[in-house]
């Protein structure tokens, strides 16, 4: 007899049971897994039923896995590893930042120094090869990595020497002004070379010296002797002397010295050793010229790579080797600039915290710290800038009413499109509009045009003549920069001068 069909039975019923997994029942039957609703997930997870719990690809395990190295670091499409915000909360990793901007910390690489360190170690390399003796200036503004530069030439001297079957020089590094006397930087060369006899009372150290690069049997078999003095310009007496003598010494026909001589006089040997270029004597020169803004920009880059995390907004960075490059390329000044814009940040966030603690007692919600506010900001940079480089513009500028502050704002953002000047009445719609951006009451045109004659009697605008105030003609008499300056620490008028 033919079996009924139960009316919950479907002919595709055995095909789907075949395709579902099949969860073994209670009653020893198998029933098939049907489909499950998001909205019946709570139905379901209450059902006596057990269901096997799914296993993960081995692949998916490995990535969901806390300890794994995906979860570790995280890698961009370009293979490089991303780095993490940084606490600045954390004493140990504020004391890592602080430490890679410190002058004292010497990098692993000296960068945007290569052709300049290049010409000091051919010159270098000459002199050991060929056994003779030379001097060489090397010269530029403080801060633009000379000795820096050096330190890394004693070494590459020394490495290339070994590589090439040479006898490595000896090295004397001295700093001028450590001695007690300009003289007695002849004393330490005299320790210096090989030769063990004993200077008699009447032969000064200078003397034996002169003597020893006189006599050929002296120096035989003796080594080339690498001398670099930093401060050169510390030995410069009333009769010039001291710094005459020691380049004199490279002019024995026996001599074994390389002097190197750094400072920061660009025309010293000009100034101070003319005999020398008398007597075609006159030391090469190389000169350190001031960094630039992209040559300051890689090298904080290059020593925060150390860190394994983001500590300055890539704007705060440019901002601030923007304005040391235009101020003076000293290197040492932008590494003090950053270690202040840091300070000024872990000041704001210990002020925070204590405002935290006072909020929490009163019950109220405070959001946890983002990475927004964890990272030096470019108001942080400004702050920090302004501190180091202060000027009475900017002075003037910061302790400027608000409107007054917004109607040199508007001024800068009209100039932008190339005008030099424009009249009052045109220049009150610009300032309507940051007005009415920023949700700020403005000010009749009549007070305009009073607050105009302000920014003119204090230097900051220039205004014309004219007998209706809107028709007169206003200018600029100070920087754009500086105003961009003074003006960036603060949020409304960072957002419009953007």
């Amino acid at each position: 007899m033919p079996a009924i069909a139960d009316r919950n039975s479907s002919p595709f019923k055995g095909m789907s049971a075949a395709k579902s997994c099949e969860v073994v029942g209670s009653n020893g039957c198998y029933t098939p897994q049907k489909r499950r609703l998001r909205s019946n997930s709570a139905v379901v997870n209450e059902s006596p039923v057990s269901t096997p719990m799914k296993l993960k690809s081995p692949r998916r395990r490995l990535v969901s896995s806390p300890s794994s190295p995906a979860n570790q670091i995280k890698e961009d499409l370009s293979g490089k590893p991303v780095k993490k915000c940084w606490n600045p909360r954390d004493v140990e990793q504020m004391r890592a930042v602080k430490e890679a901007l410190h002058v004292s910390t010497a990098p692993s690489t000296v960068v945007c120094r290569e052709d300049e360190q290049k010409k000091v170690l051919d010159f270098c390399k000459t002199c050991v090869k060929q056994e003779k003796a030379g001097s060489l200036y090397v010269c530029g503004c403080p801060g633009t990595g000379k000795s820096l530069s050096m330190e890394k030439v004693k070494h590459q001297v020394i490495d290339w020497a070994t590589m090439e079957g040479l006898q490595p020089p000896e090295i004397l590094a001295m700093n001028c002004t450590s001695l007690a006397n300009t003289s007695g930087i002849f004393s330490k060369i005299l320790g210096m070379n090989q030769s063990k006899k004993k200077i008699t009372g009447s032969t000064s150290p200078l003397q034996h010296l002169q003597n020893l690069y006189s006599n050929k049997q002296a120096q035989l078999g003796s080594k080339m002797l690498l001398i670099i003095a930093d401060e050169l310009d510390y030995l410069i007496t009333r009769d010039r002397a001291v710094l005459h003598d020691l380049f004199m010494l490279t002019t024995f026909p026996f001599s074994r010295c390389i002097l190197i001589g750094i400072a920061n006089s660009i025309d010293l040997a000009d100034r101070f050793l003319p005999r020398l270029q008398s007597l075609n004597c006159k030391p090469m020169v190389v000169t350190f010229r001031a960094y630039s803004k992209d040559q300051i920009l890689s090298i904080l880059q290059e020593r925060l790579l150390v860190l394994p995390c983001i500590v300055f907004h890539q704007q705060a960075l440019e901002l601030c080797a923007r304005k040391v490059a235009a101020a003076s390329g000293d290197m040492r000044k932008a590494l003090s600039v950053c270690r202040s814009a840091v300070e000024i940040l872990e000041a704001e966030l210990r002020e925070s915290a204590s405002n935290l603690s006072l909020t929490s007692v009163e019950g109220e919600f405070v959001s946890p710290q983002t990475q927004e506010n964890s990272t030096v900001r470019i108001d942080h940079m400004a702050l920090a800038l302004s501190k180091t480089f202060r000027s009475p513009i900017v002075d003037t500028i910061q302790s400027l009413p608000q409107h007054q502050q917004i109607i040199l704002c508007s001024a800068v953002k009209y100039f932008r499109g190339g005008k030099k000047d424009t009249t009052i009445g045109e220049l009150n719609k610009s300032y309507i509009d940051i007005c009415k951006s920023a949700l700020i009451p403005a000010v009749g045109i009549l007070e305009f045009s009073s607050m105009c004659r302000v920014l003119n009697d204090q230097g900051l605008f220039k205004l014309g003549q004219s007998r209706d105030d809107k028709f007169k003609r206003v200018t600029l008499k100070v920087d754009e920069a500086d105003i961009s300056f003074a003006l960036q620490g603060i949020r409304l008028f960072r957002n419009c001068l953007q």
